[in-house]
């Protein structure tokens, strides 16, 4: 397999985790969730570095350039997710060509698993789109009314819940974040992006445990899930 390379966007402040430290510098461990979410992109040899967008003047930066042996690039990132992730792909080395593929993994979803990202690479690059990991939606599901009681009840059966990573070639990810940024459109993942022009990537179904840290209760739940590990 040849080498890819990974975008991690991380210019967030983390708003809806509360303090003023980012949520990607929160130390689990000793070790800040961003480093942990590299450990997992970089346990898989077919990855090839890592582009990482920062906030402008990061002032919590460790100021790697290497990460597990492979070489980490970072650039100013934008005010929204998608930004970031545009921002990232282009700074990408020249040896990344257009038509290859590049992963997009959160900096706060450190519990990425080896497997997992070895079926979204084996199964997304011979898809003619890319491919993400996710997971079904399990939960029943409730649409509530204005005044806060139930309009009724989803069908669950068809819907999943995005994770990351997510994998898409260079070239059509770009003009897709592009194309989303010229018409207004804040895209909330990258496959949201590709779907608006059309197309429809592949969904490879990934572990419940891959989640993002958003509150405190998920750090803490990392924690324990990285006590866990042998």
């Amino acid at each position: 397999m040849a080498g890819i390379w990974a975008v991690l966007p991380a210019a967030g402040r983390g708003s809806r985790f509360g303090g003023e430290r980012p949520k990607q510098y929160l130390e689990v461990a000793g070790r800040p969730l961003i480093a942990h979410a590299l450990d997992a992109l970089l346990a898989h040899p077919g990855v090839a570095g890592v582009v990482v967008a920062l906030a402008a003047d990061d002032p919590l930066w460790p100021g790697w350039d290497e990460f597990a042996g492979r070489p980490l690039l970072t650039c100013v990132g934008g005010d929204s997710r998608a930004a970031s992730v545009l921002a990232a792909l282009q700074v990408l080395p020249d040896a990344v060509r257009g038509d290859d593929f590049v992963l997009v993994h959160d900096a706060a979803r450190p519990n990425l698993a080896l497997a997992d990202l070895e079926q979204l690479l084996e199964r997304g690059r011979v898809d003619p789109v890319g491919a993400i990991l996710a997971a079904p939606v399990r939960d029943t599901l409730k649409r509530a009314g204005d005044d806060g009681g139930i309009d009724g009840t989803e069908p669950r059966e068809r819907l999943w819940r995005a994770l990351t990573p997510q994998l898409f070639r260079r070239l059509q990810l770009t003009r897709a974040l592009q194309a989303a940024a010229g018409a207004g459109v804040e895209v909330t993942d990258e496959a949201m992006a590709l779907e608006r022009q059309g197309l429809r990537p592949l969904l490879v179904e990934g572990r419940e445990d891959n989640f993002k840290v958003t509150t405190p209760a998920d750090l803490a739940r990392f924690e324990f899930e990285l006590a866990r590990r042998p």
